[in-house]
């Protein structure tokens, strides 16, 4: 979103809310939120990275950072892993993922990254730090390298895509 629209529609909110209880919204539960895109090439396959970070395959996006918006963070971190500005569109998916181990539960918006053509790919940069290698897969070729809820998050993104009609999803159901 434009910085001036922002500006302008916070300013039209008013006086923030003060707190009835002081210290009541440090108290508060945080989540972790995440943008990703679901990226295509010409043949309908979709764009896998390998995370330097992570056995599993995973799609370009990353974490929302403080006062960022997941649409925001999605364009960020495409061009930021793929070294290219995609034009990044409409909302797919919103999964709610449950906390496990030491991460805590999440949200993971999944946008609508379009199909690109072999010139665009060829342009396309990894950032090394982020990941090691891309691979175009379909969903069933990628499904071994992926986790489940991700599989089935990502089946939910290609149903919303032919049907034009976003999803919310529980772990991916």
């Amino acid at each position: 979103m434009d910085d001036d629209i922002r500006r302008g529609d916070l300013l039209a909110e008013g006086e923030p809310e003060q707190e009835f209880n002081p210290g009541i919204a440090a108290r508060l539960p945080r989540k972790t939120v995440a943008g990703g895109a679901l990226v295509r090439d010409e043949a309908g396959r979709i764009l896998f990275l390998e995370p330097t970070y992570k056995p599993t395959l995973d799609i370009p996006g990353g974490i929302v950072e403080y006062d960022e918006s997941p649409y925001d963070a999605c364009v960020r971190e495409v061009q930021g892993e793929l070294g290219l500005a995609l034009p990044i569109g409409r909302l797919l998916v919103v999964d709610w993922v449950p906390a496990l181990g030491v991460w805590s539960d999440a949200l993971a918006f999944v946008f609508d990254g379009g199909v690109i053509d072999q010139p665009t790919i060829d342009r396309m940069v990894l950032d090394p730090t982020e990941a090691r290698a891309h691979h175009f897969l379909t969903l069933d070729q990628a499904a071994p390298r992926l986790r489940p809820s991700m599989a089935r998050r990502l089946a939910r993104a290609l149903q919303a895509l032919t049907t034009n009609t976003p999803a919310y999803t529980d772990f991916g159901r």
